[in-house]
């Protein structure tokens, strides 16, 4: 198989390639682009119990996480606040 190589000639590998090596745990971080990476700021909300049992509703419906429905709602939401409708990713 050819490989193709990024500009600073780092190979490009298969997914079943890069799973191996991480399975044998050899260094991956060159395979990956951190450009795009958005920083993660871990937060606890509480709710109110029904809310809760609304939200699994929901999630088992569409088959995603109960944490996926709660971020996809949040993101729509300030999606819809003009000042920041127009910066897509934050």
């Amino acid at each position: 198989m050819n490989k193709k190589y990024k500009k600073n000639h780092d190979p490009w590998i298969t997914a079943e390639e890069f799973d191996a090596k991480f399975e044998r745990g050899e260094n991956i971080f060159k395979y990956l682009d951190f450009k795009n990476a958005l920083a993660v700021k871990k937060i606890n909300v509480d709710f109110p119990i029904w809310m809760v049992k609304l939200l699994d509703e929901e999630a088992k419906k569409l088959n995603i996480s109960r944490q996926a429905v709660i971020k996809t709602w949040i993101h729509d939401r300030l999606l819809n606040i003009p000042q920041f409708s127009h910066k897509g990713r934050f």
